[in-house]
C-alpha cells in the first residue's frame, strides 16, 4: 500500500498543514465509518447511483460482507492522517473493471480522493479501467481526470439518490 502527502488544508495561518493519504484493506472498524458517510444527504445527491435505501442498516452490511468475500475486488479504506475518510475500490469484471470512491463530504476540495485514487491505480495493474459518474458531479470529473482517465462515452441511467434519470459520464484509463 501507498501514501501520498499533500500540502492543501490550511489551517489558522498562511502555510498549508501537510495531509498524509494511505490506503489499507478495510477493517470492520471502518464499517460504521462508512455508513455514517453514505447516510449524508448532500453525498448521496452527488454520488447519484446509491443504493436503493441507503439507511437500510442490514442492507448496507449484506453488501459489504458480500463484496469483501468476493475474489477479484480490490478493497480499501482511504486514511487521511490516520482518520478514515473514506473507500475505493476496483471490481468487475476482466476488461471491464471499474473504479469507484467515496469520500467524507467533511474532506472535499483538499486533494484527498486524488491522492486516494492515483494510489489505488498504483495497487490495480488491469488497464483499461472504467468509471461512471453523474455529469454534473464536477469533482468527480475532476478527480478522474488528474488521475488520467479521459471521457469515452455518455449515458443516462435512474439516480436513485435524485430520483430521477440524469446525465451519466463514462471515462476510461487505458494502459
Amino acid at each position: 500500500m501507498g501514501r501520498a502527502e499533500r500540502a492543501g488544508r490550511w489551517g489558522a495561518g498562511p502555510t498549508p498543514v501537510r495531509v498524509t493519504v494511505t490506503l489499507r484493506p478495510v477493517h470492520d472498524s471502518d464499517l460504521p465509518v462508512f455508513y455514517r458517510q453514505m447516510n449524508d444527504p448532500e453525498s448521496l445527491r452527488m454520488a447519484a447511483f446509491t443504493p436503493e435505501d441507503p439507511a437500510d442498516r442490514d442492507a448496507f452490511d449484506a453488501h459489504w460482507r458480500r463484496i469483501r468475500a468476493a475474489d477479484g475486488i480490490l478493497n480499501r479504506t482511504v486514511l487521511a492522517d490516520g482518520d478514515v475518510v473514506g473507500s475505493a475500490a476496483v471490481y468487475g469484471d476482466p476488461g471491464a473493471r471499474e473504479v469507484t470512491y467515496w469520500i467524507d463530504r467533511a474532506y472535499w476540495g483538499q486533494g484527498i480522493a486524488t491522492d486516494a485514487l492515483r494510489l489505488l491505480l498504483a495497487e490495480e495493474p488491469e488497464r483499461p479501467l472504467h468509471a461512471r459518474v453523474a455529469s454534473d458531479n464536477a469533482g468527480s470529473l475532476r478527480v478522474l481526470r488528474k488521475c488520467g482517465f479521459r471521457v469515452t462515452g455518455r449515458d443516462r441511467g435512474f439516480a436513485r439518490a435524485r430520483g430521477e434519470e440524469i446525465d451519466e459520464t463514462v471515462l476510461t484509463l487505458e494502459a
